[in-house]
């Protein structure tokens, strides 16, 4: 469900209490990430987030695995939000990768 104002943007986040800071602090927590940047894309209604997550969980795992162990992770969360985009690196990759 996207908001089609403010208002009900805000009634979303506080309804599903899924906002940037949470789910940054979830991965944190739970994947021992070291870098994560998360944007909302839906124009603040909480429903649409893409990801960078560093962590070196996702260590010789495919990207297919590491955006299992992440969606694992968010279960409850994406569950209640209508797009979620996770880009996962190892910290050598992102190091190689990450904007200078």
């Amino acid at each position: 469900m996207s908001a089609r104002t403010d208002e009900e943007a805000t009634r979303v986040q506080n309804n599903t209490g899924i906002t940037p800071d949470s789910l940054r602090k979830t991965l944190v927590e739970k994947l021992e990430a070291q870098h994560v940047d998360i944007e909302d894309l839906s124009g603040g209604c909480g429903q649409m987030y893409e990801a960078i997550i560093v962590s070196p969980q996702f260590a010789k795992k495919t990207t297919l695995a590491r955006h299992r162990l992440v969606n694992g992770t968010l279960k409850e969360e994406i569950a209640a939000i209508h797009a979620w985009t996770p880009k996962c690196y190892t910290p050598e990759e992102w190091e190689k990768k990450k904007p200078q």
